[in-house]
C-alpha cells in the first residue's frame, strides 16, 4: 500500500486508495481536471512537488527562467484555448514574482490555478528563510485563495478552485501548500462531491423583463451602437452576437479584449473605440441613442472622459455576468445580468430590428471617409506596414499576442481578427513583459495553429530569457520585436501632453535582438526596409521552429488616432500624415 510512483493515468485508478503524498495526489488531482500542461519554476518549499514528477510521463511541466514567465504563459494558454490554465511556483520570492501575472489575470477575468509551495507550517509567521504570505499579498487579485494545512483536503480544493477558476466571472485563485503537507501521506480518493461552496453563486437566473425592456428600447432606436467585450469571447458567444447584430442592425465596436468577437470583414463592424479607436466607432458612441455594452465594463480607456461619454445616449443598457459592474462606471438603464451566450440565446427569438437603415449607412460613409491611415514612405519601414503584412499573409487568422504599447495599438487597429481568442493581450492591467510568454502557452495549447509574438523591443527584455523554452522545446512562435529604440508610448504621451519634455525614453543601448536570439538558439533575422520585411518573413514563415524577427522602425511614429485624457471620444488627433 505505500505506492510512491503514479506511472500513468490507469494505474493511478487502479491504486486509487493507495497511501501516497500531497504532492503526488496534487498531481493526480490535475491530471482529473484535465489540465495537459504546467508553467512553473522549482524552488526548496516545491521540491516533494517536484520530486513527485519524477518517473511520471503523463504530467506534463514546462521550466520556465523566470516565474513571471511562468504565470504569463499559463494566462495565454487559458486566453486561446479557454481552459484553465496552472502554474506553481516555489515560496517567498517564487510566490511574489507570480503576482504581477495573477493582477494581470485578474484584471481581464482570466481563469488560473495559481499554485505556490510555502514552508513548513510549524515556521509560519516566524519570518523563515523564503517565508511570504502569498494569500495576504495577492487577496484583492484572486477570485478566491485556499490554505492547505491537511493533504486529505486536496482533492476538494483542486476540484473547487478549477471550478471558481472557471464559472461565473473567471479569474484566478490561489493554492498555498506547506512543505509538511506536500509530504504528508494521505489515502488518496479522486473527488467526487458536489460543489457546495458557502457564499458562491456562479449561476444568476436570466431576468426576462430586463432582456424584453432591452428589445423594446432596440426596435424604438434609430442610432443604436454595440460595444462588445471581452465577455463576449470568453462566453464562447461571437456566434450568438453575429446572429443578434444582424436580427436588430446594431452596429458593433469591439474593445481591445473584444476584438475577434465580431467579424472585422463585416458591414456592421466599426472597429475598437476608445483612447486609440477608429474614428467612426468613437462618433457612433458619441451620437448614438442607444448604448448596449456586451461583456465590457466601461474600462476608462474605452469611455475617456465619462461625464462627456455618449451625451445624446436616451438610455444605457449592460449585458454583463457580474452585478457588481452594472452601474460602477457608466450610468445604466437596463441591465441584464448573466452569462452572455445565455442572454443572447434568450434574446435571439425574439430580437426585432431597430429603425438603423439610415444610420448604418452614414456609418458606413463614415469608415468610407475616414479610414486608419499612416504616411507610408519607401524610405523607411513603418510598424503600420509591418502588421499589415502579417495580416495579409496570415488572412487574420493567427493567434497573435502583444506586449504593451504603440505596437499594441498598430496591432489592434491594423491587424483583422476574424475569430474570437486570436488576440492574446493585456488589457485592464497593461503588462509589459506579457506578450512573448503568453505566446508560448498560446502555442502549447493550439499546437497546430499559427501564432505571432508581437512585442515592443522595451518588453521584449523584460521577458527575453524565454527564449530559452522555445529553443529547447522547439515551441514555433514567430517573434516579432518592433525595433523604435524608445518606450514609443511613454515617448508619445510626453510628446503630446507633457509638452516634448522627454525623460527617461530612450532603449539605445538595448541588445542586438538576432545575436541574442542566436545566442539561445532561435533564427534570428533583422529588417529595416520593406524589401527587407517581406523576404524575412516569407523565411520565418517557412521556418518550422521558433524565430525571432527584428523590425528596425523610426522613433517618431505615433498612434493615431488618440483621444488624450481628461477630453471626451469625439475630441480627437487624427495625426498629420504628409510623408
Amino acid at each position: 500500500m505505500n505506492e510512491r510512483r503514479i506511472m500513468s493515468k490507469d494505474k493511478a485508478k487502479v491504486t486509487a486508495t493507495d497511501f501516497i503524498t500531497g504532492s503526488e495526489a496534487l498531481l493526480r488531482c490535475l491530471q482529473a481536471e484535465g489540465v495537459d500542461c504546467v508553467f512553473g519554476y522549482p524552488g526548496g518549499s516545491a521540491l516533494y512537488i517536484y520530486d513527485a514528477m519524477v518517473g511520471n510521463p503523463d504530467f506534463k511541466h514546462i521550466l520556465t527562467r523566470h516565474e513571471q514567465g511562468a504565470v504569463h504563459a499559463a494566462d495565454g494558454y487559458a486566453r486561446s484555448t479557454g481552459k484553465t490554465g496552472v502554474c506553481l511556483a516555489t515560496s517567498g520570492p517564487g510566490a511574489t514574482n507570480l503576482v504581477t501575472g495573477i493582477a494581470t489575470a485578474h484584471m481581464d477575468s482570466v481563469p488560473l490555478v495559481i499554485i505556490t509551495a510555502n514552508v513548513f507550517q510549524s515556521l509560519k509567521g516566524s519570518d523563515a528563510f523564503q517565508e511570504a504570505d502569498i494569500l495576504s499579498i495577492t487577496m484583492p487579485i484572486t477570485k478566491h485563495s485556499y490554505y492547505v494545512s491537511d493533504a486529505q483536503e486536496l482533492p476538494r480544493i483542486v476540484h473547487e478552485a478549477f471550478h471558481l477558476a472557471s464559472s461565473g466571472r473567471r479569474g484566478p485563485v490561489l493554492i498555498d501548500i506547506p512543505k509538511d503537507v506536500s509530504n504528508q501521506k494521505l489515502q488518496y480518493e479522486p473527488y467526487s462531491s458536489g460543489i457546495d461552496i458557502r457564499g458562491y453563486e456562479a449561476v444568476t437566473d436570466i431576468d426576462p423583463m430586463g432582456v424584453d425592456e432591452l428589445l423594446q428600447a432596440i426596435s424604438e432606436s434609430e442610432r443604436p451602437v454595440i460595444i462588445a467585450g471581452g465577455g463576449v469571447v470568453y462566453a464562447s458567444a461571437a456566434d450568438e452576437l453575429l446572429a443578434f447584430a444582424e436580427r436588430t442592425r446594431m452596429p458593433v465596436a469591439t474593445t481591445l479584449l473584444g476584438l475577434g468577437a465580431f467579424p472585422s470583414a463585416h458591414e456592421l463592424w466599426l472597429g475598437m473605440p476608445g483612447h486609440h479607436g477608429t474614428f467612426t466607432a468613437n462618433m457612433a458612441i458619441q451620437q448614438a441613442d442607444l448604448i448596449l455594452s456586451i461583456g465590457s465594463r466601461f474600462d476608462d480607456r474605452v469611455t475617456m472622459k465619462v461625464d462627456g461619454f455618449a451625451p445624446q445616449a436616451k438610455r444605457i443598457a449592460h449585458i454583463d455576468i457580474d452585478p457588481a459592474e452594472i452601474g460602477k462606471i457608466v450610468k445604466t438603464d437596463i441591465a441584464c445580468i448573466g452569462d452572455v451566450k445565455e442572454v443572447l440565446n434568450y434574446a435571439n427569438p425574439s430580437a426585432r430590428r431597430a429603425k438603423s437603415d439610415r444610420w448604418i449607412e452614414e456609418l458606413k460613409l463614415s469608415m468610407s471617409a475616414h479610414p486608419l491611415r499612416y504616411a507610408d514612405s519607401e524610405r523607411v519601414l513603418k510598424p503600420q506596414y509591418v502588421i499589415e503584412m502579417i495580416n495579409d499573409t496570415t488572412g487574420g487568422e493567427a493567434i497573435i499576442t502583444t506586449d504593451v504599447g504603440q505596437h499594441q495599438m498598430w496591432t489592434a487597429q491594423f491587424y483583422k481578427f476574424k475569430y474570437p481568442r486570436s488576440l492574446i493581450t493585456s488589457g485592464g492591467f497593461g503588462t509589459m513583459g506579457f506578450g512573448f510568454p503568453s505566446a508560448i502557452g498560446a502555442q502549447i495549447g493550439n499546437p497546430r495553429r499559427l501564432v505571432v509574438s508581437i512585442n515592443g523591443d522595451g518588453g521584449m527584455q523584460m521577458c527575453a530569457q524565454e527564449l530559452a523554452i522555445c529553443a529547447i522545446h522547439q515551441i514555433p512562435v514567430k517573434i516579432v520585436v518592433i525595433n523604435n529604440q524608445v518606450l514609443g508610448m511613454v515617448k508619445q504621451q510626453q510628446e503630446l501632453m507633457y509638452d516634448k519634455r522627454f525623460s527617461q525614453i530612450d532603449l539605445a543601448g538595448s541588445p542586438d535582438f538576432v545575436m541574442l536570439a542566436d545566442a539561445y538558439g532561435v533564427k534570428g533575422l533583422r529588417a529595416s526596409t520593406k524589401e527587407e520585411a517581406e523576404r524575412i518573413w516569407q523565411e520565418a514563415l517557412a521556418t518550422p521552429g521558433p524565430v525571432l524577427l527584428e523590425f528596425v522602425v523610426p522613433s517618431d511614429e505615433n498612434v493615431y488616432p488618440m483621444v488624450l485624457g481628461g477630453t471626451t471620444l469625439d475630441q480627437m488627433l487624427l495625426g498629420n500624415f504628409d510623408s
